[in-house]
């Protein structure tokens, strides 16, 4: 690696922010440890557009880490409902409550104990330690990797430990050497990555915009831009159906809260059959009552609702496109004569225009809006 970039490249890059980097994001500037975290939780795996409205709202609900420890799980679930990957929601609320509990409510500084809090990875802690403290702490994110491995032409797939650990190793030696440029730099990092270093249309290809490091990008020089960083081969998504229940009962509907390790851990969703591959899957259209039963709900609770509700009609099915698998849902309707109680407490009937104060998947937020079930202004809390 040459000297010369490393002891040029943080200034070159902090230079760059000055003047093509993004400004007015609401997170930017904040040394608040807590709204950094949140933040940084909220942008992993979500497009900025919508951690732009979202990350306000979440906020103002949550100002403080000690009021996110003392909310309720539901509470939490419903403030994430829409941004998707819901272990993120579940691991904030443990967080904080690890945070409360292990360091009197304040975040440590020191990266290598923030990484050893509930859902905080080595990257995170990084950008965490370098926002809130000014630690000169690396941080290796998608964007970060695809930066480094045209840099430096890194051979080979990035979900590598080798090609990670180099990585790694390559963002470590490229900080600056002044902790106060930290969170600048950390900033330019992830905004050079995200609208100048982008995966599909970086500007040294075809851009009248001039890449300050054009003269040292090693896939640049040798026409492999769009060849780097190697990637894994990606296999075809499996595709999956299961039978869910839409349980009536006048102005209420019948919920149940999924397993906080499952897919839309945590949340009220509709009682569902087990998944099954879409070539097993039987399509039948004349399951009666008690199959349909039998497959969505827990064992003690089958008579209870089969007692209500004779019989069940087939609605539309809907796809539902995951970020590894596909999930074809065949909705079932049924009207129950009345609202019959249950022990199990995952069970629950929901005032329809209650919905709000309950974290539901997104497709089933569409479901119900395009039955007329619900106006979109009841599903906000």
């Amino acid at each position: 690696m040459s000297k010369t970039l490393i002891n040029t490249f943080a200034p070159k890059l902090i230079a760059w922010h000055g003047v093509s980097g993004r400004s007015g994001l609401p997170w930017q500037g904040n040394r608040d440890p807590y709204a950094v975290w949140v933040s940084e939780i909220m942008l992993q795996q979500t497009q900025v557009a919508t951690v732009l409205e979202r990350y306000p709202r979440f906020m103002k609900h949550f100002p403080t880490v000690k009021k996110l420890a003392a909310a309720d799980i539901d509470e939490v679930l419903a403030e994430w409902a829409g941004l998707g990957y819901y272990s993120r929601a579940r691991n904030l609320h443990s967080c904080a409550q690890q945070v409360m509990a292990e360091f009197g409510g304040k975040f440590p500084s020191d990266p290598v104990l923030l990484e050893q809090l509930k859902g905080i990875g080595r990257s995170t802690a990084g950008a965490i330690a370098a926002f809130a403290f000014h630690e000169r702490a690396p941080i290796l994110d998608a964007n970060v990797k695809r930066i480094l491995a045209r840099l430096f032409a890194v051979d080979g797939a990035i979900q590598d430990k080798l090609v990670n650990d180099r990585l790694w190793k390559l963002s470590a030696d490229l900080l600056p050497l002044k902790p106060a440029d930290m969170p600048v730099y950390t900033q330019a990092l992830m905004d050079f990555g995200a609208t100048w270093c982008t995966s599909r249309k970086p500007v040294c290809l075809g851009s009248e915009k001039k890449c300050p490091f054009a003269k040292d990008c090693q896939a640049n020089l040798s026409d492999q831009v769009l060849l780097l960083p190697q990637k894994a081969k990606k296999t075809k998504s499996p595709e999956f159906d299961c039978n869910m229940l839409l349980i009536r009962s006048g102005n209420s509907v019948l919920l149940q809260k999924r397993p906080s390790k499952a897919i839309w851990g945590g949340l009220w969703s509709l009682p569902e059959s087990p998944w099954m591959a879409k070539v097993q899957s039987a399509k039948d259209a004349n399951l009666s009552p008690q199959d349909l039963l039998k497959a969505a709900l827990p064992q003690e609770s089958i008579a209870t609702i089969a007692k209500a509700c004779k019989s069940f009609v087939k609605l539309d099915e809907i796809k539902h496109v995951f970020t590894h698998r596909r999930l074809w849902m065949h909705i079932w309707q049924a009207s129950c004569s009345k609202e019959l109680p249950f022990a199990n407490p995952d069970l629950k009937w929901v005032l329809l225009s209650q919905l709000g104060r309950y974290g539901l998947p997104q497709p089933i937020k569409v479901l119900l809006q395009e039955l007329s079930l619900v106006r979109g202004g009841d599903l906000k809390n």
